[in-house]
């Protein structure tokens, strides 16, 4: 096969374009990461306040992430999407993300309360995995809030994509995920029951932790009373 070489005009002209296409595709991102920082300072603060004004702090540890080039054009491809911006904008919310992992069931609600209450927050979608687990036993709740963020051209606001697990969720969801990439998605039967068997059993402990939780901060006045040996 056999090429033509550009001359210098049009050789300029090709990596002006090339240059020019980087760097929107580098604006697009940026817009992502914005948000993500936004809901992250969001936690931060409420992580903060829950460790130095009260006796509990019910967030574990805090992971965020923003896709990569190569990973949002392998989305676009599969799901047949046009790749241009304001398309994948419109279509992708999941871009940006940031997962929270809590101690308890109970604290991945009152965290997303607590966060979907803020004026400058908008709920766009929720899948409450947690409620009505997916088939395989994945327990997550996820939230598509948008954010503002303040740039010089103005304010724009951003889809980040928010994920609640508890640390026995979390635990399980990542072995998952290992174990999917290992057999690249044709995982045996055998141990797709095993996971969903360990999905159970993971729900369970969340549930017996959490009960064992409210029982060590109860009042005295309201545990049962233990017979006195004599």
């Amino acid at each position: 096969m056999s090429t033509v070489p550009l001359d210098d005009d049009a050789l300029n002209q090709t990596l002006s374009e090339a240059r020019e296409l980087r760097d929107e595709f580098q604006r697009f991102l940026h817009e992502y990461e914005f948000g993500m920082r936004e809901i992250e300072t969001k936690i931060s603060i409420l992580r903060d306040e829950f460790t130095h004004h009260h006796s509990y702090n019910p967030i574990e540890h805090v992971k965020s992430r923003v896709k990569s080039p190569d990973s949002i054009v392998e989305k676009v491809a599969r799901r047949g999407i046009e790749p241009d911006f304001d398309t994948i904008r419109e279509h992708i919310t999941d871009i940006a993300g940031v997962r929270v992992t809590c101690s308890f069931v109970a604290d991945v609600y009152r965290l997303f309360d607590l966060l979907s209450a803020q004026d400058d927050i908008t709920v766009r979608i929720v899948k409450d995995y947690i409620a009505t687990p997916k088939a395989n036993g994945y327990r997550s709740l996820h939230a598509i809030l948008e954010v503002p963020v303040f740039l010089s051209s103005g304010p724009i606001m951003v889809p980040v994509e928010v994920q609640f697990r508890t640390i026995a969720m979390d635990f399980w969801a990542s072995l998952e995920h290992k174990i999917h990439y290992k057999f690249q998605g044709q995982v045996p039967a055998r141990l797709v029951d095993d996971l969903t068997a360990a999905a159970d059993a993971a729900s369970e402990l969340d549930e017996r932790m959490e009960r064992l939780h409210h029982e060590a901060h109860a009042p005295l006045a309201a545990l049962p009373h233990l017979p006195v040996e004599v």
